[in-house]
């Protein structure tokens, strides 16, 4: 039933996971320094580094990512703020059972920068998306969304602040429904089926 998470930076939406009583196996991260890996030692959750920069390709740093997750074969591979650009080979290897979280409501602002964007767009709702990952970076079919207001005179770390929110009580239901067998991918949709247990 477990996830293994990977982080780059903070860790705020893999500290909300483990709150909600997610099973976590493990927190990878690409940076030694992430402060994730600290959040994911409090829960008493094993940690692992894979330091990009130690590679030279893409593609080897990738294999060694995939090793590392493979050692506690989880169901699910959860990305929270995980900041890499992963090859096809590894997005094939966990069709159907990777996920991301992005601070927007996709399509919409894809990539970096989303709240910028959203405030320079005039956007009058804005967001956060769970998605399984495909080649496309931020195109994968959508499992939830959660809209969030733009607000008259919001600033970037305003509309922030309220999407994180949101992402922190998106992530970890959306994982549920993974873990207990309720999402059907149909194409590029995702179905959630009713639970029945």
């Amino acid at each position: 039933m477990s996830v293994v998470v990977l982080i780059s930076g903070r860790g705020s939406n893999l500290q909300a996971i483990l709150e909600a009583g997610i099973p976590v196996a493990a927190v990878i991260s690409n940076r030694v320094d992430a402060a994730g890996l600290a959040v994911a030692a409090r829960f008493g959750v094993a940690t692992g580094v894979v330091e990009h920069r130690a590679y030279a390709t893409r593609e080897a740093f990738d294999a060694a990512l995939a090793a590392a997750i493979d050692r506690h074969a989880p169901r699910l591979v959860a990305l929270a703020g995980f900041m890499r650009v992963l090859t096809p080979a590894f997005v094939a290897r966990y069709a159907g059972r990777l996920v991301n979280i992005h601070p927007s409501l996709l399509p919409e602002f894809p990539g970096l920068d989303t709240h910028a964007r959203a405030l320079a767009a005039g956007t009058k709702r804005h967001g956060c998306t769970v998605h399984f990952v495909t080649e496309q970076m931020d195109h994968g079919p959508i499992i939830a969304q959660a809209p969030v207001p733009v607000l008259p005179g919001d600033t970037e770390e305003a509309l922030a602040a309220r999407v994180l929110e949101q992402e922190h009580r998106l992530y970890p239901q959306a994982i549920r429904w993974f873990l207990d067998g309720r999402l059907v991918i149909e194409g590029d949709r995702v179905r959630v089926m009713e639970n029945h247990g």
